[in-house]
């Protein structure tokens, strides 16, 4: 499948809210060359419908949901040092697919996959009690008060989120803007079927990378808060 027909796979406004904005961009050759070759290997595009993980990934493991997966760097580096459990990334930006299909790529990673379009219609398609975690690293802050709806930690997201859980399953959530940070507590500590692990934010675990983009928050002085949850 060539860049192309990618962006043309991205689904057309409607009248749902949307969480993220659909993103274009430039790829470099080796970019283009990872999506035209791995693609039909390891990418998925949103379906309507049901998804069947273990099909998906040729066995059973347990799951992670990454929503959002940027570049790429952090799942792929997350992966590899977790092979027991597969690793589900959904994104929009085109070229950000690519690069994690050319990081899988020269990583030799088999339990990764790569979905584009909407995360929560990807997530709705998944069977209830099926995913071990969802990360959902720096989303979208969405920051003027008229665009708080569009944020995908809300309550109706959280619920749905929450469901595909397995009981004992985590939702780890990042982001670098404290208010947003403070309106995920607060959303996340509502839900009836959610623990927090630690009682508050969690301190910055082991297993998540330090990727660019926290490193440029850092040094611009916003702080990064981590909250871990757990279903009960």
């Amino acid at each position: 499948m060539t860049a192309t027909d990618h962006d043309a796979a991205v689904p057309p406004a409607s009248r749902t809210i949307r969480t993220f904005h659909p993103r274009r961009g430039r790829m470099s050759g080796r970019q283009t060359d990872a999506l035209d070759r791995l693609w039909p290997t390891y990418g998925l595009d949103v379906p309507d419908g049901p998804v069947d993980l273990a099909e998906l990934f040729g066995r059973r493991a347990p799951v992670v949901l990454e929503i959002g997966s940027g570049m790429g760097d952090s799942t792929a580096t997350m992966a590899a040092a977790d092979p027991d459990r597969d690793y589900l990334a959904v994104e929009v930006h085109t070229p950000g697919i690519a690069n994690l299909l050319d990081l899988v790529d020269r990583g030799g990673l088999r339990n990764v996959r790569v979905a584009l379009g909407d995360a929560l219609d990807l997530v709705r398609g998944l069977p209830e009690g099926v995913l071990d975690a969802v990360h959902i690293f720096f989303p979208d802050p969405w920051p003027k008060a008229r665009h708080h709806k569009r944020r995908i930690i809300q309550p109706a997201h959280v619920a749905l989120l929450r469901s595909r859980l397995a009981p004992g399953g985590t939702l780890h959530c990042a982001t670098d803007w404290a208010e947003y940070a403070e309106a995920m507590r607060q959303t996340l500590d509502a839900d009836p079927e959610l623990v927090d692990a630690y009682g508050g934010f969690a301190p910055r675990p082991a297993h998540r990378p330090v990727t660019k983009f926290e490193r440029r928050a850092i040094t611009a002085g916003r702080p990064v808060a981590d909250l871990i949850y757990r279903r009960g």
